[in-house]
């Protein structure tokens, strides 16, 4: 198959979407498939353009066999509505550009966020006379609008009507939890068009390591300590005050140490409000390379998961599989419905305490603190589930499979190619 991803997020960016459609696209590669990602120039987490690809509009590299296509994007570190409009319109346009420039595919995958490519995609999905498949990371805008992120009505109209285009143009609908299918059949999408197939973890890569002899303890002086481990996007929908606050509760247990792992920008803000509440037990590191991440999964003997009250079914951390695959136990602080609830304790590799409770959480800090055989069940439980469910092999054959059902099933249903 000739497959085209359209994403803007793509490697070298370390977090989020961009390591998992970084390995889907090498990995269909491998499998003897022709792959481009239409994408943009480096740009997350940090608000800007990687330094190396500054000053160009467009870009084609080619890495381990995929084309990878990028564009320029308008992006800043302030973070505010007229940011993000010239955000994705910039995306959207000079994507669309690059889109052209290059073979026609059998089969687009749409990644989402963001919303706004859907208008381009459905345009390729005309003129290439080729079916979309839709990627469903995050279910926007319920996430802006619930996490305060985008109160303006009219923008909220607007996504709203992207989104409702976006299911509408699209063949499939590939949803990474049960929690999204729930939501969107509510809004009217055929449950006969969604496929559930969950996020992975390399269990090759991310493997269980030796706990207490790892590199990151020793470079951040934690070799002694149980290690209560936050890695990743620092964002609205987490709500890291409530780890902090758990620490309050655990300065009179030296040996607990929290350690926060994210974007430095972030991270300055989490450090006033430790100030604040007058604490030195919690480490906040910058994140690391992606080769020294079992690494510094395997210091931690709790990996934590935090969500906000109103975060519940449309968003679904992509660090559950990547804990579970460390054998690191879980301690998830999300609310008592939604997608993380249910993966956790679908699992047996984790606990969960009530979203926002700070002393609930530090109470299931100290359990596992005193019971160490339980937190190592816990771990072992937990990477004997993402063995089972969470392979990229299996995610692969399950796209794969995708990928061939919707060209042969849309073959006949679409109209003839417009040639340009």
């Amino acid at each position: 198959m000739q497959i085209l991803i359209y994403s803007y997020n793509y490697y070298p960016e370390p977090i989020g979407i961009a390591p998992l459609m970084t390995q889907l696209a090498e990995g269909l590669v491998k499998r003897g498939h022709k792959v481009r990602v239409i994408t943009a120039m480096p740009w997350y987490p940090e608000g800007e353009i990687n330094p190396e690809y500054r000053g160009k509009f467009f870009l084609t590299e080619n890495i381990n066999g995929v084309l990878v296509q990028r564009s320029y994007i308008w992006t800043r570190r302030k973070r505010n509505l007229r940011n993000r409009v010239i955000f994705e319109l910039s995306f959207m346009i000079l994507s669309l550009l690059q889109a052209f420039r290059g073979w026609r595919p059998d089969v687009i995958l749409l990644t989402v966020p963001g919303l706004p490519v859907c208008l381009p995609a459905a345009l390729l999905r005309l003129i290439y006379n080729c079916p979309v498949v839709l990627n469903l990371q995050d279910i926007l805008p319920d996430a802006a609008v619930h996490t305060g992120m985008i109160t303006n009505p009219k923008v909220i109209y607007i996504l709203k009507w992207l989104e409702k285009f976006a299911y509408k143009t699209s063949d499939k609908i590939a949803v990474i939890a049960d929690g999204f299918t729930n939501n969107i059949v509510k809004k009217g999408v055929p449950l006969e068009k969604i496929v559930e197939i969950p996020n992975w973890a390399d269990l090759d890569f991310i493997r269980p390591l030796p706990r207490h002899t790892s590199y990151f303890r020793q470079e951040y002086n934690l070799e002694g300590k149980f290690v209560v481990l936050y890695s990743g996007n620092i964002a609205l929908t987490q709500g890291l005050e409530t780890v902090i606050d758990a620490a309050v509760y655990l300065k009179h247990l030296p040996e607990i140490a929290i350690v926060i792992v994210g974007e430095k920008r972030a991270l300055s803000k989490l450090e006033k409000y430790c100030q604040q509440k007058n604490i030195n037990n919690v480490s906040l590191i910058s994140f690391q390379p992606k080769e020294r991440l079992p690494e510094m999964l395997a210091a931690a003997d709790v990996g934590l998961v935090v969500q906000k009250k109103n975060v519940l079914d449309f968003n679904m951390p992509s660090k559950i599989p990547v804990l579970l695959a460390s054998g690191c136990a879980i301690i998830g602080s999300v609310p008592d419905t939604g997608t993380a609830i249910s993966a956790i304790s679908k699992s047996g590799g984790g606990v969960v305490t009530p979203s926002e409770d700070s002393e609930a959480l530090s109470e299931a800090i100290i359990d596992l603190y005193y019971n160490r055989e339980k937190t190592e069940k816990l771990g072992q439980q937990g990477r004997a589930y993402a063995e089972k469910h969470y392979s990229f092999e299996l995610a692969l054959d399950r796209y794969e499979e995708l990928f061939q059902k919707t060209i042969t099933d849309s073959s006949t249903e679409l109209p003839e190619p417009i040639k340009l």
